[in-house]
């Protein structure tokens, strides 16, 4: 994670920015249904509940985000999946959500609780899983296991966590999906505006990337 620090461009992949390590477990997460490699020193990881620094970001309650991952089972009400990263959700249908079956591949934008997401939004995908996790270099998330604090790409300028503005609607929607698309594996608790007009994207359940940048015309530019 990171405190106030200038942008620092990095090496990023053609096909996918790389990644590195940090370790968070599963947060409280909430989805809206509106829809080269830097090594630092290693922390010891506070577990799945870790708690998020406070700031005016700082998520009181359900927050628009989202996650990727395939279906395992289906009921009327809901459904559960399993992300890239080995992370159990549940997802409460509504009438904007779509019917799916079993070994699905789906992208779930909605409103998200602990691991229990709102579904405003499932999009079937033509692939996912672990090995797509695992070549965007995303670190599943290990009871105990050492965070190991690294950055890809560019950070915006100036940037400071905790600061900025939590959003909702086409705007969350469309950072969410850019940062699982470059990122999959974790939840998507919240998406922050920051003062510059990019995002901040809030990903839990991976011991790494905790926080995906992304632009104004979202696009995926770095992460830590």
């Amino acid at each position: 994670m990171l405190s106030k620090r200038l942008a620092r461009p990095m090496a990023v992949g053609a096909a996918a920015l790389a990644i590195g390590g940090g370790a968070y477990g599963v947060a409280s997460a909430t989805a809206g249904n509106s829809s080269a490699t830097a090594t630092a020193a290693t922390t010891p990881s506070s577990g799945p509940t870790a708690p998020h620094s406070g700031g005016s970001n700082a998520r009181s309650g359900p927050a628009a985000g989202g996650t990727v991952g395939t279906i395992d089972s289906v009921s009327r009400s809901s459904f559960t999946l399993t992300t890239p990263a080995e992370q159990k959700v549940t997802v409460t249908k509504t009438s904007a959500a779509k019917s799916v079956t079993k070994g699905e591949n789906v992208l779930v934008l909605g409103t998200v609780n602990g691991t229990t997401i709102i579904a405003g939004k499932v999009i079937v995908q033509a692939s996912n899983g672990s090995a797509k996790a695992s070549a965007a270099g995303v670190v599943p998330f290990q009871q105990g296991a050492p965070s190991t604090a690294k950055q890809a790409g560019q950070i915006p300028a100036n940037y400071s966590q905790g600061s900025g503005t939590i959003v909702s609607g086409a705007a969350a929607n469309k950072a969410t999906e850019a940062a699982l698309a470059a990122y999959p594996g974790g939840v998507i608790d919240r998406v922050v505006k920051l003062s510059n007009g990019e995002y901040e994207v809030h990903n839990i359940g991976v011991n790494w990337p905790h926080h995906i940048f992304v632009t104004r015309t979202f696009k995926v530019i770095g992460a830590d």
